[in-house]
Order: C-alpha cells, then sequence, then structure tokens
C-alpha cells in the first residue's frame, strides 16, 4: 500500500492529511512540540521508533502502515503479519470455526481486509448457487460476487438500496486505509449495472430502521440483516484485516426458509 522509497516526513505528512488533521492537532494530541512534527515531516529530525508508534496510533494508521514508516525510519516492524495456517494463529481460526458452525443455519463469512472469501459455513451456499464459475474461482471476492450481473445481483430484489450501500462501505474503507487495491475495486463495482433508478418502497419494520438484503431463492423472497465482526485489540497485520460477515433472517418467512434448506459445503479453495 505505501510506495518503497518514501521518508518518515512523507508518510506522516500524507497519513496527517487524509486524516484532517494539522501539524498543531497531532502534536497536540501525541504530546510533541507542533515544530519538533514539522521537522520531522521535513526530515529535518528523525524521529524515534516510540514517537513513529505514538503518531500512527493517533492517526489510527493500519499496522501495515504503521511497519512501513517504521522501516522507513531505519526501524524493525513491530506488529507480526502471520499466515492464518501458523500456529500461532490455531485459537483464531477455532474461534472463527466456532463463529461460523455456530451461526448455521444462516449465512456467514469470514474475509480479508480486500474482501476474499477466507472461510464460510454451509449456508452461504444459497447465494453462490447459480453464480458464473469465474466468480466463484479462488479468490472470491464476496463484493465482487454479490454486485456482479453474473452473480447474487439478478437475484438482489432491491439491488439499488443494496448496491449504494455496499459501495459507501467500501468508498469509506479505502478512504480510510489508503489501500489502493480497494480503490481499484470501488471503481470496478460502481461500473456494474446499478438495477432499476427507483427502488419500490416496503413497509416492512425492518426497512425503516436497516437496510436489509432481500434476496430470491426460488419462488421465495427472503429478507437478511448483516452483521460485521472484527477481532478486538489485534496486534498482527493478518488479523486486523479479517472479518466476519454474518446474516441473519429478518423475518420468520426467511428463518422457516433457512432451517428447511440444506444446503451444501462451501470452499474457499
Amino acid at each position: 500500500m505505501t510506495r518503497p522509497g518514501r521518508s518518515v516526513g512523507e508518510l506522516l505528512r500524507d497519513w496527517r492529511r487524509t486524516r484532517g488533521k494539522s501539524q498543531l492537532d497531532l502534536s497536540i494530541e501525541a504530546g510533541v512540540s507542533a515544530r519538533h512534527l514539522s521537522f520531522v515531516e521535513t526530515g529535518r529530525s528523525r524521529p524515534s521508533a516510540e514517537l513513529i508508534l505514538r503518531l500512527a496510533e493517533q492517526l489510527d494508521m493500519p499496522l501495515a502502515e504503521r511497519n512501513a514508516m517504521l522501516l522507513a525510519g531505519g526501524y524493525a516492524p513491530a506488529f507480526p503479519s502471520h499466515q492464518l495456517t501458523d500456529p500461532e494463529l490455531a485459537p483464531l481460526r477455532a474461534a472463527v470455526r466456532q463463529i461460523l458452525d455456530g451461526h448455521s443455519p444462516y449465512p456467514a463469512v469470514l474475509v480479508d481486509q480486500h474482501w476474499h472469501l477466507v472461510e464460510a459455513n454451509p449456508a452461504v451456499a444459497l447465494f453462490t448457487a447459480g453464480a458464473e464459475p469465474h466468480l466463484l474461482a479462488p479468490p472470491i471476492n464476496v463484493l465482487r460476487l454479490s454486485l456482479h450481473p453474473d452473480g447474487m445481483a439478478s437475484r438482489i430484489l432491491n439491488l439499488p438500496q443494496w448496491r449504494a450501500h455496499l459501495l459507501r462501505r467500501l468508498h469509506q474503507q479505502a478512504a480510510t486505509t489508503n489501500d489502493p487495491a480497494l480503490s481499484e475495486l470501488f471503481e470496478e463495482l460502481r461500473g456494474y449495472p446499478s438495477g432499476d433508478d427507483v427502488e419500490a418502497p416496503t413497509s416492512d419494520d425492518v426497512s425503516r430502521v436497516v437496510i436489509p438484503l432481500r434476496y430470491r431463492h426460488g419462488d421465495q423472497e427472503l429478507s437478511f440483516l448483516s452483521t460485521t465482526t472484527l477481532f478486538g485489540t489485534p496486534l498482527d497485520v493478518t488479523v486486523a484485516g479479517l472479518a466476519v460477515e454474518a446474516f441473519f433472517p429478518a423475518d420468520p418467512v426467511t428463518t422457516a426458509a433457512l432451517h428447511a434448506l440444506g444446503a451444501p459445503a462451501v470452499s474457499a479453495g
């Protein structure tokens, strides 16, 4: 995400501007003089590793970007980046499996920071059924699968509303993380057909308080609420990018339909 060869000062200035903070704002929050902060940004002063981490914390930088700024300052990275298969993450894998299995018969997935499918429970087959093979080839991107005409989009009954919700969320994530891969994904997805311009009004109670996913399965209309679960206080780059996206039935019809379905297992590849 960070181009190589950039100085600590350049990275710091870019992130400060991304967060909309002045040098004075950041200096007060980090407990450092505005003059010293200015010297760091211009390269006249070399910050300590402790100061880099303190500034990065105040700027709420992703862990990978904090490592990049430490490397730019000549220091070792502070945050590890394990593979999910590494022994160190075995307790996390067990926790995720428990969450996914415990959520059945309702759909739930584990995704990484770029919305690639990492794991899923069997109920997710409800959403993947009927999608073209090119969208199900690993790595599966769940946002692309959702909004692509060859994926779920043709079966989403409130596509304009759901599409706008997903794009707003992705745009905010791209802006917050400064991740060009997310920006590229946003540009790709917003080029997909948006469905009807006018969304038919709904009178159910759920639609008055949250945006549901209204999905056609055979001759049934199913309605879902979605939630996102993040791992608290992550200290690993990989873990910091993971999220569990879970779907709950929004009405009794959907509850009954999901309990009646015997969905086959889904693999992320």
